[in-house]
């Protein structure tokens, strides 16, 4: 049976998946990462990948979960694209992930000054951007407590509208995949929304949105 260099992956909890990155963020933050042998990674990873833990994230360089969590090669299935969407092939990369490669839990992270999050709040439309905005846009609406300049130069605004828009493809998994949200019930996995802060190096997990 594969072993994780952590812990037995098959009897992590989802608890435990998230404990696990939130130590590895802490390292990653006081710059004090551990040693990678990376030969012996390659090598356990080369007939099947173990991720322990799933991450929706943004495409943006700036945000390598694996760097962000100090993680091995294979750690974790790494889902990007602008804005941390969860179109429909994203949903079903994830459902992959946990259902067929085991994954633990699943992270919607989103980051801080994201520019697909700018464009949102700028209602940008052009070219195939504005099917990645269409997904965002609840996001912006859902945001009241700021009433003017309500565009990607109020930083405050683009901050709050961030954090709401994990929040938003946080439902939109739970809504359009049966599959996540009954192995959810059944504490298979863990659902949890998070958002990088590139100053700080500090992943910010949301509390109020822990499904564990």
């Amino acid at each position: 049976m594969y072993r994780h260099p952590l812990e037995d992956r098959d009897k992590l909890t989802p608890r435990q998946a998230l404990d696990i990155l939130i130590e590895g963020n802490q390292r990653f933050k006081n710059n004090v990462l551990r040693e990678h042998d990376m030969l012996r990674v390659r090598d356990v990873n080369i007939d099947k990948q173990h991720p322990f833990a799933s991450v929706l994230g943004c495409s943006d360089s700036r945000t390598t979960v694996e760097l962000i969590f100090d993680q091995n090669l294979g750690d974790i299935f790494s889902v990007r694209l602008a804005g941390n969407i969860a179109s429909n092939k994203a949903i079903g990369s994830l459902e992959f992930s946990c259902k067929y490669l085991g994954s633990k839990l699943v992270v919607v992270m989103g980051h801080s000054n994201c520019g697909a999050i700018k464009a949102a709040c700028d209602h940008y439309k052009g070219g195939n951007i504005g099917e990645i905005i269409e997904l965002i846009d609840p996001a912006v609406h859902l945001e009241k407590t700021i009433s003017n300049h309500r565009d990607s130069n109020n930083d405050a605004f683009v901050e709050k509208v961030c954090f709401h828009n994990v929040e938003i493809q946080m439902e939109r998994i739970l809504k359009r995949s049966s599959l996540l949200t009954e192995m959810i019930g059944k504490k298979e996995i863990g659902l949890v929304g998070a958002v990088y802060n590139l100053v700080t190096g500090e992943v910010e997990f949301d509390q109020n949105h822990i499904h564990i």
